[in-house]
């Protein structure tokens, strides 16, 4: 993992400070709400629907077992709201059916930062404060900034990793803090990279991509696209370049977001994002970046080039940890053990079949943490849990986890010998759901239970689907899924890219569900990047799983088998088209209307 020097720790200690000293003046009234509003967004705080929402950055989603510490610190002491704000929010709840407002959480986002939504403004100085205690903080996880830089959680130790993004990442998480020409864009900036073949880390739904790999002589650059995202309109990026040398990458993204700075438009929020400078003005815009960037290297000298030496300084620090560098040969009566202790224990042997996977070293594993389970919202963790995390990433992973995007913790060190004790330690602390990738294994972002943005609550809509399926059995026979949910449509459950989409929107008032089908963020299992369809009218929060329902038991009709191997749903949707499972999911709001 990337480690802070001195100079990093006092920008964190200064900015604390200087935070600590905004708060002071606005609370005695020498800054007013406008003044104070830019400040506390460059440091992550929000004001949402109940209280201040804080978002911690976790730059292409590492954590340390010390900084998973500090979080459950912070949950522990500080996520909780003054008597009389929590008292307001469970009123609001109780006219809607549900008291559920958990405090003393943290919740993991599909950008793999954590936000809190209960501490007060009154004690954010003291949070900032103990957060840079482990080189954390909350710069450029909101505002229209470059944000945080996401990453293939399995970066560094997949199997079919061309190269390790995360020096790069780190590179230019470096270059773009605080740079005065990305402080105030038109709208905020997401960054997504990976080296692998596989795309784990959805970068094509980015508004840019990056994607290593070696040209026909072998040399490393990266696949450019821009211009993909979500919200309103959802896009897949373009491709700018198929391949950019690597010393060359942030020159290459100075150009595409100058380019967008100058011509982005400031008039309309909606119509903000450069993907739709890219779709508006199509190879113009594709042409203007070249020029930028050529005039970039050839006029100005390539002032951000990449030196080997810088990469190589960087990439000192993500080398495997020196004890499971010193510790390779699994043993083999731990592995007689464990096939033995999986023969008889069910929930062993689907575990290692859903949450351990291979990695680039045949003697250890990476172990995915699932976090989705009953009476639980996904993404979040309470303070109990990221001890008892941090408890597990000390002990069998080196001290080192990743956030993923959906919303779980990777375990990316953790030797084949230990997995047996990994298993029986993760059970006791309720971590050892064998559900991923599976329907529980849902994404789903706060919603209108926190969210002062959403039309539609998404949590009430994940805990009865997960309700619904809780037999192991069924959801095996189900398969493989991606169950997206947002409030709104800003999409931060990713509701465009899920097999099964679900987007809260507002009627009249009240709270419905727009369901689509098809969508893929573009891993192997998903195939191609592209949104889902929509599938009819929307459906009421008590129609909402009956339609699910009858979407899945469409596809158990329809699906086709290869030998042992049973069509994925992704795979019956694309093959059959969306009217089959549009027609069985009208069928229930038609039942609906007709008991109404």
């Amino acid at each position: 993992m990337y480690k802070y020097n001195e100079f990093d720790k006092a920008f964190l200690r200064h900015r604390a400070a200087q935070f600590r000293d905004q708060i002071e003046r606005w609370q005695d009234g020498r800054l007013s709400e406008d003044q104070f509003r830019p400040l506390r967004l460059q440091n992550g705080w929000y004001v949402q629907r109940h209280a201040p929402m804080l978002r911690v950055a976790v730059p292409y989603g590492e954590l340390s077992g010390a900084q998973l510490r500090v979080l459950a610190r912070v949950a522990r002491e500080y996520d909780a709201p003054e008597a009389d704000v929590y008292r307001r929010a469970l009123d609001a709840q109780r006219k809607l059916g549900t008291t559920r407002l958990p405090t003393h959480h943290a919740h993991f986002t599909t950008r793999t930062n954590v936000q809190f939504n209960w501490i007060p403004l009154s004690k954010a100085a003291d949070v900032m404060d103990l957060l840079a205690t482990v080189d954390m903080h909350g710069i450029q996880t909101s505002g229209n900034c470059i944000r945080n830089i996401s990453c293939d959680e399995r970066a560094g130790v997949a199997p079919d990793e061309v190269a390790d993004p995360r020096p790069f990442a780190e590179i230019m998480r470096q270059w773009t803090t605080l740079h005065p020409e990305f402080a105030y864009l038109p709208r905020k900036f997401k960054i997504a990279i990976t080296g692998a073949s596989e795309d784990r880390a959805a970068t094509e739904w980015h508004d840019v991509g990056l994607r290593l790999h070696h040209d026909e002589h072998g040399a490393l650059g990266f696949r450019v696209t821009v211009g993909g995202g979500m919200g309103r309109t959802p896009v897949i990026g373009t491709v700018l370049r198929e391949f950019l040398p690597w010393q060359h990458v942030m020159n290459y993204i100075e150009a595409v977001v100058r380019v967008y700075n100058q011509y982005g438009r400031r008039d309309n929020k909606y119509k903000a994002r450069i993907k739709i400078l890219v779709k508006a003005e199509g190879q113009q815009y594709i042409d203007d970046v070249e020029e930028e960037f050529r005039q970039i290297v050839e006029h100005d000298g390539g002032p951000h080039t990449i030196p080997d030496a810088e990469l190589e300084r960087v990439r000192a620090y993500f080398v495997v940890p020196q004890e499971r560098d010193a510790r390779k040969q699994p043993d083999p009566r731990a592995a007689i053990a464990l096939r033995d202790a999986a023969a008889r224990t069910p929930q062993l042997a689907r575990w290692l079949e859903r949450n351990v996977a291979a990695h680039r070293d045949p003697a250890q594993r990476i172990v995915t943490l699932s976090f989705k389970r009953l009476l639980q919202a996904p993404g979040d963790a309470s303070a109990n849990q990221l001890e008892l995390v941090a408890d597990l990433v000390d002990r069998f992973s080196a001290g080192e986890a990743r956030v993923t995007h959906t919303q779980n913790i990777v375990l990316p060190w953790v030797h084949a010998d230990d997995l047996l004790a990994l298993w029986n330690a993760a059970r006791e602390a309720g971590l050892a759901s064998a559900n991923v990738s599976l329907l529980t294994d849902m994404i789903a972002c706060p919603g209108g239970d926190f969210c002062a943005l959403a039309n539609a609550r998404s949590l009430p809509i994940a805990q009865a689907i997960t309700e619904r399926y809780q037999d192991m059995d069924e959801l095996e026979d189900i398969g493989e899924i991606d169950l997206h949910i947002s409030g709104c449509i800003n999409s931060c459950g990713h509701h465009h890219s899920g097999h099964i989409g679900i987007l809260g929107v507002d009627k009249d008032g009240a709270e419905w569900y727009q369901v689509t089908l098809g969508g893929s963020d573009g891993s192997a299992a998903s195939g191609a990047a592209q949104a889902g369809k929509v599938i009819g009218p929307s459906f009421s929060a008590d129609e909402v799983t009956e339609a699910v329902q009858a979407i899945l038991q469409t596809y158990l009709s329809l699906r086709t088998s290869a030998g042992a191997r049973e069509e994925r749903f992704i795979e019956t949707v694309r093959r059959v088209g969306v009217e089959p499972f549009k027609a069985a999911a009208n069928r229930v709001r038609t039942l609906a209307e007709d008991l109404a």
